[in-house]
């Protein structure tokens, strides 16, 4: 009877054993980390979501930033290209009055010079103290300084009559100096002049220079 009970309780408690066995194998190990991982889950999802329209935002802004740092490097460029054709002109400008200073200046200073010569001729040849040789030398040489002028505006008309933009012709003596005004010149085209003045003005030691028009 007791090896019975015995038995009896040796297989109940197998029974129980087995019974929590099951139980613990069919339970999950963690639930409380499985629910926390679950949150984190959301969470990371959530900050995922949060930094991606941050991201969007970030990029939009840096490429408009982009867009206003490229329109404002054109706009710059642009500004450079009319200030420099700004300054090219007005260089321009600056040196075309500088030529025709340049030439006015010459002509005002050579009729000054040949106009003080015919005032000193003049005044010998109305003086009362010098012989009649000295007052007809005089006469001579008013008429050849008008002759002289005469030659010189012959020369700067055919001058400029070959596409120079204007021509200055000064004679002394046995030299004479021509100062033309030109965008190109040559060796060639300053030939050409020394042999026109020659034609004109017969054998003389001839100087041409040229002025730049712009």
């Amino acid at each position: 009877m007791l090896l019975k009970k015995q038995t009896v309780w040796l297989l109940t408690m197998l029974s129980l054993v087995v019974v929590l066995s099951v139980y613990y194998m069919t339970t999950p190990e963690n639930p409380q980390s499985n629910v926390a991982l679950v949150d984190n889950e959301k969470q990371n999802e959530k900050k995922a979501d949060d930094k991606a329209p941050a991201e969007d935002t970030k990029q939009q802004a840096d490429e408009k930033s982009g867009t206003k740092e490229d329109s404002k490097t054109e706009g710059s460029a642009e500004d450079v290209k009319k200030e420099t054709a700004k300054n090219a002109k007005e260089s321009a400008v600056v040196s075309s009055t500088d030529s025709d200073e340049l030439f006015t200046a010459l002509r005002l200073e050579l009729n000054d010079e040949r106009s003080q010569l015919k005032e000193e001729y003049q005044e010998v040849a109305a003086s009362k103290n010098v012989t009649p040789a000295e007052v007809s030398k005089a006469m001579d040489k008013i008429d050849e300084l008008s002759k002289l002028g005469e030659k010189e505006a012959t020369l700067e008309t055919l001058i400029k009559a070959k596409g120079y933009s204007d021509a200055l012709v000064r004679a002394d003596g046995k030299q004479v100096q021509i100062t033309v005004k030109t965008e190109k010149h040559s060796k060639t085209k300053a030939n050409q002049i020394i042999q026109l003045v020659k034609k004109e003005m017969g054998p003389k030691e001839v100087a041409v220079e040229f002025q730049p028009t712009k």
